[in-house]
This record gives C-alpha cells, structure tokens and sequence, in this order.
C-alpha cells in the first residue's frame, strides 16, 4: 500500500478479501471523526466519505441522519458496501470514482478522508489537493486522517509530516488543526500512528 502504481490490486483485494481482515477496517465511526463532527459548524449539510473502501464510515455517517456520499476506486468495495447498507437499511449513495480522474459534479461541506491521501506518492498529491478544493463549498471542512511520519513499521503507506500537508493544502485550505493519533484497527495490536487533520476551505 505504499505507492499507487497498480490501482488494479485494490479490486482484486476486495474482491478477494473479507473486508473484516483488512488492516484498516474499523467497524463504527472513527473516534476522532466523531470528536470533529462534535464541533459547531462541521457535522451538518452533505458528506463526502472518500475512498469509502468497507463502508463504515459512510454508514455511520448515515445513522447520525446525514446526507452522505460515498465513493471508492474499487467497484468491488462499493458492492460490498451497498450490500451492507441494504442490510442495516441505511441510505448511502455509494459510487465508483478516482480521485484523481474525478468524475463527481457536486460539492459538499465536509470531506472525510480516513487513508486515501496518503497512498498518493509525491507527485500525486498536488492533483489531490487541487480535486479536493474543487469539491467543497466554500467554508468546508476536510477531516483527513493519514499515516505520521512517527510511524516506524515497514509495512504500509506513505508517511506524511504536519509541515508537509500545511505546505501542500496552503493555496486552498487554512488548518484549523493537526494532532498527533492512532489508527485503531482489529488487525493491530499495536495501532500505528497517525495524524489527523481538520482543514477549512477558504
């Protein structure tokens, strides 16, 4: 998960692999996406869940009576999502998409981004950026949660540091803050580290 050379392994992964025993899987919301949300002015109007992957977020998202939206680069992890949405009788729209060939049309209040932004090797993340900005209203807000540069295992995607996403988000976005976190996970005993980010469109 370190670069994203082959898109095409995201759709053999969830097309092969129970989603349960994915490193990232979390089954209910994200505790600090729930912390943020608690905050005045970002937990309302429509929701953007990028790189949904299982659908957790989404459907948490859902359950709280949001409008929410949510899109993967895999067809196969939309499937399963729409699947258990049905099953727990929630409405999300959940939709095939790139983030770097988007091919929405709207635009939402709040992003969430819990490990999309940090697959993207360096030269991609401009092009990220720049299609976030062009998806959120003005006064937006985007929650992104993303591997620390603290983090020492091997294994897993690239790891970012605070000056680095103050310097790439500037032109669009003033952060409102970045902490130091975790990635809970069933999967880790030991969740690596994180940062998570709340950033407002100008």
């Amino acid at each position: 998960m370190s670069e994203r050379k082959d898109p095409d392994r995201w759709e053999r992964m969830y097309r092969e692999q129970d989603v349960t025993t994915m490193p990232w899987y979390y089954p209910s919301l994200d505790p600090d996406f729930e912390q943020a949300l608690a905050e005045p002015g970002i937990g309302s109007g429509g929701v953007l869940d990028l790189c949904t992957g299982p659908g957790t977020q989404a459907l948490a998202l859902a359950e709280r009576g949001l409008d929410v939206t949510a899109t993967d680069i895999s067809a196969a992890a939309v499937e399963k999502a729409l699947a258990l949405a049905a099953k727990r009788g929630l409405k999300v729209t959940f939709l095939q998409n790139d983030i770097l060939d988007n091919r929405l049309d709207r635009r939402f209040d709040l992003i969430l981004d819990r490990g999309c932004f940090h697959v993207f090797p360096p030269e991609q993340r401009d092009k990220y950026v720049e299609t976030v900005a062009g998806l959120l209203d003005p006064g937006g807000y985007l929650l992104l949660k993303c591997y620390s540069y603290k983090e020492k295992r091997k294994e897993g995607p690239f790891r970012l540091h605070p000056d680095e996403i103050r310097e790439r988000f500037s032109a669009e976005f003033d952060p409102v803050s970045i902490r130091e976190s975790t990635f809970k996970g069933d999967r880790h005993r030991k969740p690596p580290i994180a940062l998570f980010c709340v950033m407002r469109k100008r």
